[in-house]
């Protein structure tokens, strides 16, 4: 046992090694933060996957408000176990407690790191089961998988991702250990734990790790008995073990069902010169396919087919293999099929990592049965060499990729010429040599590729300050003003990254999840909020009638984010303002309809406000809005309705696009202008007036919210000057003036009605209502699927909606209200889960007896045959 098992604990601890140097050089190359001053947390890295870990932090040290049911601090409260499962449930997750609050970047980055290289160690103890060979060279090719391109490219920026590089090695152990019959309880746990982990990467592992059992059963040429029971002992493990995540998997399923649809995408294949370019180093490209494995990998590989010393049915079945999975990823009905039958909304390839560990596979083939020959290298070379020639044609080849190329097939060959030449003559010094010289190559390479995939995607995609000195006055702000849940404080309209509320603290409007829930996205969005991402990342909305019915008492006000540079930087300190606002549960009026849903809403965020306030307090005036030469505009012919506007010809002298209306004096003027990219202000507005800042684009992946631009003056006349940075669309009714002594009136109207006292717990509200409350209770938190209800002494019932918020129907007698949250999906997964550890509890029990009625060997039996025959 000592024998097996030390040259693959050598091999994993190598490969994590390496794996380990090469990505930290890599980002001091590119001087990538922890190792420079260049920020890594691009995209949704720093919009979602930093601030769900920082999330998580304050639930492991009790600072969250919610649980693992409900987080409060998002979305005026969203369910969190469908953004747990997807984004937070992988055991390294954990590790975000071990470190400052602060420091929630590196602690992400370290997990990050800690993933690969726990995959780089999967894999090559996965190498040395399916064959004996070079302890180094599996540690060495180990590398190779954990730092391909698509861990480098896609999934360094995509933590949860890197489960799913993890899981495929590990169940093709699984694999192996059905055909022999062993370790049935550890490979349902390692399935239920990469399941749980990252389901949906884990799902393409299994894919992925089903195809190469299925050839390892055709190579071994075992009886069909054999084979068949061997098949049927993994498929019971993957059942078992999906089984065993079933809670959490069912949960995230119906989480999807209830979300934002995102944007419809047709697959369209790479071009192949595309596709070969990514299998050379230091090439990047967004939406093509990462299956960069390092050159020694791949020439190996390539000379699989030509290997005189493998059997000629493993040389043809893994070649086919790889064959098959590459033109898989480029057809449309088997690229649904890896994608659980969705095409993604970003990058199109997310299964490459399964084609990259089946090219490193095939690679340990070639090497496992000796070097390859002269013969078999040379036919290697040259299929490189024409993949090179094709990739030639691609701009994803530039031209720092040449050099980079060139040292790496001088290192590879060098490298496997000097180990052959040692081999012939078992020379140990020029081993080493050789082995120095695929160690550095390979180290040198993959340090490039992902410095190269590193710069490339700051330059291209948007990206975001880690915690600095802005977080933290944010945090602070926010904390001295926190009331919750007798009012929410909202970490401010400017920003800095997509989930504000759980990087800094608060309770607001602002949630980014791919499952944010489609009934808050359309709520917010007839109220005038703005979003990104086609509606999956929702912003704060700066709003008094909003903040009146949100229940939001206290609002951080920053100055824009200077990491961003979208607009000039005003100098402003972070501020916090407040107001009188109702508790979060009122009481609505008899008459009042507990079940009317968002089709009430109209095309007025207005007038949709009211209708959720209960009282009309906005004037909107008729509009005349003239270009910046002075003419009317045109009618939008796209998709954003209103009148279009261009922007204006340089120069100073030049006119700015207007909005005129009539208002009544005093009141406060809103401008709802979503599909309206640049600035907006009052004429004649004072230094302290707010300057609109508004961001949209066409075809349309966000759109900006409604915002405040002063007072009306005294004339009551408005003139609005508009600087757009980009043809944009005014809609009709675009202006809205806020009667602020009506809002008052309200809010004094709901306070007196509404709830005495509120108490939140994770899942569960509770208010004490006025006596004699009767109508209709109306919690300020979003109708998501799973809020159940009772008023009084009631039993719980599915709670009922008011254009999108939680109501409950009273009857005149209740001086109470419960409502609590159930996630869909959770019992139907707690089920299944259940039912598949009773499965294995009876199996383990049929086991035992099972073992308890072979005989046990005869005590005459000398000890010595005793341990031969237990062997």
């Amino acid at each position: 046992m000592k024998a097996t098992t030390r040259p693959r604990q050598a091999a994993a601890l190598l490969a994590a090694a390496v794996t380990v140097v090469a990505l930290c050089a890599a980002d001091i190359l590119a001087r990538s933060y922890p190792f420079g001053p260049r920020t890594r947390s691009v995209n949704d890295l720093g919009n979602q996957f930093v601030p769900f870990h920082a999330h998580l932090w304050d639930l492991l040290h009790g600072r969250a408000d919610g649980g693992l049911l409900v987080n409060w601090q998002s979305g005026y409260g969203s369910s969190f176990l469908p953004d747990l499962g997807t984004y937070l449930s992988s055991p390294f997750a954990l590790l975000v407690a071990l470190f400052p609050r602060d420091e929630i970047d590196l602690a992400v980055y370290v997990i990050t790191v800690l993933k690969t290289a726990s995959a780089a160690a999967a894999m090559a103890v996965l190498l040395l089961t399916l064959r004996p060979g070079r302890w180094w060279a599996a540690g060495l090719l180990g590398v190779s998988y954990a730092l391909c391109g698509w861990s480098v490219a896609d999934a360094s920026y995509n933590p949860m991702w890197l489960d799913g590089l993890i899981a495929l090695p590990l169940f093709c152990l699984v694999g192996e250990w059905a055909i022999a019959g062993r370790r049935r309880y550890v490979g349902v746990l390692v399935v239920a734990l990469a399941w749980t982990a990252n389901f949906y990467t884990a799902y393409m592992a299994t894919l992925g790790a089903g195809l190469v059992l299925l050839l390892r059963l055709l190579l071994a040429d075992l009886p069909r008995r054999r084979a068949l029971a061997a098949a049927g002992r993994a498929v019971l493990t993957v059942a078992l073990g999906v089984g065993l995540a079933a809670p959490l998997v069912t949960v995230v399923y119906f989480g999807t069902k209830h979300a934002y649809p995102g944007r419809v995408r047709q697959f369209v294949p790479a071009p192949s010169e595309d596709l070969f370019a990514r299998l050379l180093p230091a090439t990047y490209g967004f939406g093509s396919p990462a299956v960069y494995v390092g050159i020694t990998a791949l020439l190996l590989a390539l000379a699989l087919p030509f290997h005189r010393a493998v059997p000629a049915r493993v040389r043809t079945g893994w070649t086919l293999l790889v064959g098959a999975v590459t033109l898989s990823m480029q057809w449309a009905p088997t690229h649904l099929v890896w994608h659980a039958f969705a095409t993604p909304q970003g990058s199109a390839y997310r299964q490459a990592f399964v084609l990259c560990g089946l090219l490193v596979i095939a690679a340990w083939h070639a090497l496992s049965y000796g070097l390859p020959d002269r013969r078999a290298l040379a036919a290697a070379a040259g299929l490189l060499a024409l993949i090179t020639l094709v990739a030639s044609g691609s701009h994803l080849v530039r031209i720092f990729a040449w050099p980079v190329l060139l040292l790496a097939v001088a290192g590879a060959l060098g490298g496997l010429a000097l180990l052959g030449r040692a081999d012939a003559g078992r020379r140990t010094r020029l081993a080493g040599l050789a082995v120095v010289l695929l160690v550095g190559g390979q180290i040198g390479e993959m340090a490039a590729t992902s410095a190269v995939a590193t710069r490339m995607r700051l330059a291209h995609m948007d990206d975001y300050a880690p915690w600095g000195q802005r977080q933290q006055r944010q945090a602070s702000a926010v904390s001295e003003a926190d009331g919750w849940p007798r009012h929410r404080t909202d970490p401010g309209r400017e920003q800095s990254v997509g989930n504000d509320p759980m990087l800094v603290g608060g309770q607001g409007a602002q949630y980014y999840s791919s499952l944010t829930s489609d009934v808050l996205s359309r709520m917010l969005t007839a109220l005038g909020d703005g979003w990104t991402s086609r509606g999956r990342s929702l912003q704060s909305l700066d709003n008094a009638v909003t903040d009146a019915i949100f229940s939001v008492g206290a609002r951080v006000h920053s100055p824009p984010d200077p990491h961003q540079n979208w607009f000039p930087q005003d100098g402003s300190k972070v501020t916090v303002s407040r107001e009188d606002v109702p508790p979060l549960v009122t009481v609505r009026p008899a008459g009042t309809a507990a079940h009317a849903g968002l089709s009430a809403f109209g095309p007025s965020p207005y007038r949709n406000q009211e209708l959720l306030l209960g009282t009309r307090v906005y004037t909107v005036p008729r509009l005349t809005v003239r270009t910046s030469a002075g003419r009317e505009p045109s009618r939008s012919d796209d998709d954003r309705p209103g009148l279009r506007i261009g922007v204006p010809p340089a120069g100073s002298a030049a006119r700015k696009p207007v909005i005129t209306a009539r208002c009544p004096a005093g009141g406060e003027v809103y401008l709802w202008a979503p599909h309206l990219s640049g600035t907006a202000r009052l004429a004649g507005a004072t230094a302290g007036d707010p300057i609109g800042r508004f961001r949209s684009d066409h075809p349309v992946t966000k759109i900006a919210p409604m915002q405040r631009l002063g007072t009306v003056p005294a004339s009551g006349r408005l003139r609005i000057e508009l600087s757009p940075d980009r043809t944009s669309v005014v809609p009709d009714g675009a202006v809205g003036c806020l009667d602020t002594a009506r809002l008052h009136t309200a809010v004094e109207r709901l306070k007196a009605t509404g709830a005495t006292r509120v108490t939140v717990s994770d899942g569960t509200i509770r208010a004490e209502l006025p006596p004699g409350s009767s109508g209709t209770a109306v919690v300020a938190a979003p109708r998501i699927a799973g809020w159940r209800c009772g008023a009084g002494d009631a039993p719980a019932a599915p709670a009922g909606e008011y254009h999108g918020l939680i109501a409950v129907p009273l009857g005149g007698s209740a001086t109470s209200l419960t409502c609590t949250f159930h996630p869909p999906g959770l019992r139907l997964g707690s089920a299944v889960g259940g039912v598949s550890l009773l499965t294995l509890a009876v199996l383990g029990t049929l086991t035992a007896v099972r073992r308890r009625r072979v005989p046990a060997p005869s005590t005459t039996t000398p000890p010595r045959e005793r341990v031969t025959a237990a062997l």
